[in-house]
């Protein structure tokens, strides 16, 4: 059996769906199907406990899936071949070497390494002449994005596992080593169940971060050892809340299936809610008109030049950062008004006492704020301003998200930054819903037009930047700011396009929508299947028959 290679430009039949694309790839035309007994093995003495929920996950996957494939008949005309077609006995999962020091991490400890040092490659081999697959991986984490490539290969004809595409050789990795998704939780509020099937949705195409903007003006939900008044008074309810309990389920859930949970706590802006609790640390505390005191409402920011405000931001920061295992913490840093400073007398009164401009007592203030998070293990991460518009002392090991403009990548790496992808103007999902803030009817989101899965598709992540520059690319993420999403729309705001995005930081730049589009259709129809109800891309008509919507068809 002759095998094809696959690559990012190559024409995809439509009953083939890997999602994101596998790096390295070759298949073949031979139908096989699961065998009825067919079984996972791990070849590991003593494989840690993650690893073996990730299979019995895997083979949930492939008894319950019974995704029918995208074709006109769904299937129909394969039953002959399915059913003469040789099984597949097994599939057997090992390291490739012997781990160090003789102990195997766990795929939760390998989640929340450092972010370069994280091994996600892996190989799999699927035979077509009726031998066991193998899968073989560096690490568990490795195994485990093996193990999620592995269940989308099948489809399902009256309760058989089979595909027409063997044998399967292939050989991943991950481009980027950043992949994520942003979630608020502060403008809305969502569910512990809602947070945790996202992160199942988010580990079914290999992204590897969530970013959880937990906090904002409008709420602070994140209950803090220590600062419990915060939530108490910060909160939307008392039911609208995340106990320390609640946070250490979300992050060892994530981090069983390859998520770091980087927490975002936004600081000095974005902090009017602390005013219900402490109001000594808050300027322009609820100020009118809001606009002219913040970019959302209600307006009110930390009085930065204080010492004392100073002092308790770093000391919440420092117990906030010890609920989470990642090693990092965002800091935010955008958006912050200058006006709101300018006509607070304490800010003022602040800055002639110690002789300090503001941009010299934010410089004071991030860094205090960052050396608390050093000494509990943590690096920052912070928004594009406290690179290119009020610049701060950073670490070299700190992230900037770009977000304002994705023309703004360039003046950040050229500074020698980190950069992670989140531009407005090509990774907002929240973009082309319409105005939200009343009394404006003609007004639609700033951040208009709506936002294509094709539109982040093609985005190319090196655009104008040297070789070296392009050596501080960490990666990108879709993001979810929620004035207008709740529970009730979640799911369909950010899938599939949040996929779209995970597939360009796994495969890499210059895949084409037309070929993906099958394979897209294939991950929407198998979300369902596993409860996500993610949106259509098409009528079904289209969706079973690849290329026929097109407009040149």
């Amino acid at each position: 059996m002759k095998l094809s290679l696959i690559t990012l430009s190559a024409l995809l039949p439509s009953a083939f769906a890997l999602w994101p694309l596998p790096t390295g790839l070759s298949q073949g035309s031979t139908p096989l199907r699961l065998s009825k007994g067919f079984d996972i093995k791990i070849a590991i003495p003593n494989a840690p406990a993650d690893l073996v929920a990730a299979v019995q996950r895997t083979k949930g996957f492939l008894t319950h899936d019974k995704l029918q494939a995208l074709v006109v008949d769904r299937g129909a005309s394969s039953a002959s071949a399915i059913a003469k077609a040789k099984s597949l006995p097994s599939l057997t999962l090992s390291l490739a070497a012997a781990p160090k020091g003789g102990s195997v991490k766990s795929i939760s400890a390998e989640a929340v390494a450092d972010l370069e040092t994280r091994a996600e490659g892996y190989t799999l081999t699927i035979p077509a002449d009726g031998s066991g697959a193998v899968l073989k991986a560096n690490s568990t984490l490795g195994l485990f994005r093996g193990l999620t490539t592995f269940s989308q290969v099948w489809y399902d004809w009256k309760g058989t596992g089979y595909t027409l595409s063997a044998p399967f050789q292939i050989s991943d990795a991950p481009k980027y080593p950043y992949r994520g998704f942003m979630l608020d939780t502060a403008r809305n509020y969502f569910p512990v169940s809602d947070i945790k099937r996202t992160l199942d949705a988010m580990s079914w195409v290999k992204i590897n971060t969530l970013h959880w903007h937990v906090v904002d003006s409008q709420s602070f939900p994140l209950v803090v050892p220590g600062y419990t008044v915060l939530s108490e008074k910060g909160a939307y309810n008392a039911e609208s809340v995340y106990t320390p309990k609640d946070v250490k389920d979300i992050v060892s859930y994530a981090a069983a299936r390859g998520i770091d949970v980087i927490p975002e706590i936004d600081t000095p802006g974005h902090t009017s809610v602390i005013s219900k609790a402490f109001p000594e640390h808050i300027a322009c505390p609820e100020a009118k008109p809001w606009a002219s005191f913040a970019n959302e409402p209600p307006a009110g920011q930390l009085r930065l030049a204080s010492e004392e405000t100073s002092k308790f931001t770093a000391g919440l920061l420092k117990a906030a950062a010890g609920l989470f295992q990642s090693k990092f913490f965002s800091t935010g840093g955008d958006e912050i008004n200058a006006n709101c400073y300018a006509k607070d007398s304490e800010t003022q009164a602040s800055l002639t006492s110690s002789g300090k401009t503001l941009a010299q007592a934010l410089d004071t203030f991030t860094q205090v704020n960052h050396a608390a998070l050093r000494s509990v293990g943590k690096s920052a991460m912070v928004w594009e301003e406290m690179v290119l518009d009020n610049p701060v002392t950073l670490a070299n090991d700190t992230l900037v998200l770009v977000w304002i403009s994705s023309q703004n990548v360039a003046a950040v790496a050229q500074k020698g930054r980190r950069v992670v992808h989140a531009a407005s103007d090509y990774f907002y999902l929240d973009c082309g819903h319409g105005g939200w803030v009343g009394d404006f009817p003609a007004g639609n989101s700033w951040c208009d037009p709506f936002k294509t899965w094709q539109h982040a598709y093609v985005f190319d992540p090196v655009a104008n930047l040297t070789a070296d520059e392009s050596k501080n690319i960490m990666g990108g993420q879709s993001l979810l700011w929620t004035e207008q999403g709740s529970p009730a729309n979640l799911d369909s705001i950010v899938w599939p396009r949040a996929a779209s995005t995970a597939e360009l930081f796994w495969s890499g730049p210059g895949g084409n929508v037309q070929q993906a589009l099958p394979r897209l259709h294939d991950l929407v129809y198998r979300y369902r299947q596993r409860g996500v109800a993610a949106s259509s891309l098409q009528p079904e008509y289209c969706a079973l028959r690849p290329g026929v919507c097109d407009l040149t068809a």
